[in-house]
């Protein structure tokens, strides 16, 4: 993601939240370079939960590049806040976003150009993705919707 959006056209800043591990982040710029663009921003861990939830509201977008797993808490909890949700393309990621998120490959280019489409979208665009991510979250992912799930699963007539 790093390398992608070093090649986009983007003006706005790409905000890391990890850690902040020297050995780690120099081992990364030595790959990367990463230090030569003054766009990217490593910005530590974030541990408390409404900072966090505060972070991701006002963030343009969110980019999620996990590849394995099932459904992934971070990024439930990005389509509950963010508007624009840039989601690796992998089949858990595509269940989990469906039509609420735009889906980029590991194909060099890919993502620094859906960045670079992404930067000219209307905000009329980028507001209906939100409101698609918090409707696929109440729909599918909220305490009432699971929880009804149990009652019918367990349900005895």
């Amino acid at each position: 993601m790093i390398r992608e959006f070093m090649k986009s056209n983007s003006k706005k800043d790409f905000a890391i939240i990890t850690t902040q591990d020297k050995d780690f982040l120099a081992e990364l710029d030595n790959k990367l370079h990463f230090k030569n663009d003054r766009r990217i921003k490593f910005v530590g861990t974030v541990y408390d939960q409404e900072l966090l939830k505060k972070i991701r509201e006002n963030a343009y977008g969110y980019f999620h590049g996990h590849s394995v797993g099932g459904t992934n808490p971070s990024l439930l909890e990005a389509l509950g806040s963010t508007k624009l949700n840039l989601l690796l393309n992998v089949v858990f990621n595509e269940e989990v976003g469906q039509d609420a998120a735009i889906y980029w490959s590991k194909e060099e280019g890919n993502l620094a150009g859906i960045i670079d489409q992404a930067d000219k979208m209307e905000q009329s665009e980028i507001d209906d993705y939100g409101r698609k991510a918090k409707q696929r979250i109440k729909d599918a992912y909220s305490w009432q919707f699971i929880a009804d799930r149990y009652d019918s699963i367990f349900e005895v007539n």
